[in-house]
């Protein structure tokens, strides 16, 4: 009789990022905590917001460009090419029926050939964060937290971003 026994494990998921977004008051004014780096979100007027940050999607679109631009200089680096300068337009387009898209056009300067120039432009589809939003990364629940008073953690290291 074979008493072998043969689990599964589920692969185990590594955090390499973390941020901590905190709403208060009656605007849409968000305060952001990225390891110990602060950035904000908000909405135009227009849309009942301050306008005193960028909105979410033009977080979005920062994370996509800055992304694709320490990317392609990271690989330029690494051949040894003369990359000078990595330039990425996006924008968000609303389609009918509520669809979206986001449109990327990148600007190497440098003095690159035509083959350096489409292999940069082939490794910019591949990039970290251009994979996670193209791609359709969930988002999971992470379980709850117990519920703290509004003030806790304001001055300690519990609430650094790294969860």
């Amino acid at each position: 009789m074979d008493t072998t026994t043969t689990t599964t494990e589920a692969p185990r998921f590594v955090r390499s990022a973390a941020a901590i977004a905190t709403s208060a008051g009656d605007d849409y004014h968000v305060d952001i905590r990225s390891g110990h780096h602060h950035l904000a979100a908000d909405e135009p007027e227009q849309a009942g917001g301050g306008d005193t940050a960028t909105t979410p999607i033009g977080l979005l679109l920062s994370a996509v460009g800055s992304c694709t631009a320490i990317t392609l200089r990271m690989y330029a680096g690494r051949k040894g090419w003369p990359l000078e300068t990595v330039r990425v337009h996006l924008g968000y387009e609303k389609g009918p029926d509520a669809t979206a898209r986001i449109t990327r056009r990148i600007d190497l300067l440098g003095d690159l050939d035509d083959t350096q120039r489409a292999r940069l432009l082939d490794i910019a589809d591949r990039t970290p964060v251009t994979r996670a939003v193209s791609g359709g990364t969930p988002i999971v629940a992470a379980g709850p937290r117990p519920a703290a008073p509004a003030n806790a953690g304001a001055n300690t290291k519990e609430h650094d971003g790294h969860e």
